[in-house]
């Protein structure tokens, strides 16, 4: 036998790959399919219609019902407990249970509780505890109850969130605008420094558009009255370039480029994001009076944007030079 199963363990699927290892009182029904190097902890029950990638790890006291799938190097905590049925009743099933799907690399921490239908994205992380309302993005940090993204995994700290240094302001001193190698962000994102002036009067933060902007504009919009738990973004551009300047308030910006992530926080007029194309840009916490506004190279054009992560990491993998 290419898998293990301890001798108090109950496993009556065929379809088990190779080096994974089924652990004492742990139940798998029949048509169950189980990827390789699994680790499938004690007490763990998997019902038939479940599907598990590779070498994911289900610790102890989780039950996969019909419908759940998790993809490649899942991690469920202990505990964690996953629905299928909205609306359950003794004796009624429906025709077809939701399908929750736990995609590739994502975790589930111990006592997390997932609703039916829900999709939890590419390396998310469920915190402990988490009661899970609705789809997480890839790569979001969720906690509470209901869940909600209280950060994202960066490549500065192993699931720890990277806030963009705050800008400092002495006196009524000018600063030219210029990209700080300190805020160099990943794939060509970069935090930009306008211009501030401070003095009696109030302050004055500029920017012109031949100098200052790495593009040239053709469009703004703003966003605003933006609720707290709510994200926007999670898109990518072909071609169109955005430059993002908060003009009051705060919102924290995910830039990704396929290969790396690293987060900014916008929380003054005089620090600009510049997202160049093919750049995955999620932006989210809104303090309630923000207003982000934002500068575009091309109009609007529905076919430059790309919507879906795995497209968007497929074609930045098949970009030149990637």
């Amino acid at each position: 036998m290419s898998h293990y199963v301890h001798p108090n363990a109950l496993c009556e699927s065929d379809t088990i790959g190779a080096g994974t290892r089924v652990w004492a009182f742990a139940h798998v029904l029949p048509g169950a399919r189980i990827g390789r190097d699994c680790n499938v902890c004690d007490g763990v029950f998997i019902e038939g219609d479940v599907v598990v990638g590779d070498r994911t790890t289900i610790k102890c006291g989780v039950q996969l019902w019909d419908g759940v799938r998790l993809g490649d190097d899942v991690f469920v905590g202990p505990n964690a407990t996953f629905s299928n049925d909205l609306f359950p009743r003794s004796r009624q099933r429906p025709e077809q249970y939701a399908e929750t799907v736990v995609e590739d690399g994502a975790s589930i921490g111990a006592n997390a509780t997932l609703l039916p239908g829900v999709r939890i994205g590419r390396g998310a992380m469920i915190g402990a505890g988490a009661v899970v309302t609705r789809s997480v993005p890839a790569n979001a940090i969720v906690v509470g109850n209901p869940a909600r993204i209280v950060g994202y995994v960066t490549d500065d700290d192993a699931g720890q969130v990277l806030a963009g240094a705050p800008g400092t302001h002495a006196g009524n001193a000018v600063a030219a605008a210029a990209a700080d190698p300190a805020d160099a962000g990943t794939g060509g994102a970069r935090m930009v420094r306008l211009p501030r002036f401070i003095d009696l009067r109030g302050s004055l933060s500029v920017g012109e558009f031949a100098r200052d902007l790495p593009f040239a504009p053709v469009r703004y919009f703003l966003v605003f009255d933006v609720p707290s738990r709510e994200t926007r973004g999670e898109h990518a551009h072909r071609e169109c370039h955005q430059f993002l300047v908060c003009v009051h308030g705060s919102v924290r910006v995910l830039a990704d480029d396929g290969l790396h992530r690293r987060e900014f926080t916008l929380d003054a007029p005089e620090r600009g994001l510049h997202l160049p194309p093919m750049t995955w840009g999620t932006q989210y916490r809104y303090s309630p009076d923000a207003v982000l506004l934002v500068f575009a190279s091309h109009p609007y054009d529905a076919g430059d944007y790309i919507r879906d992560y795995d497209a968007f990491l497929a074609l930045a993998a098949a970009a030149p030079g990637a």
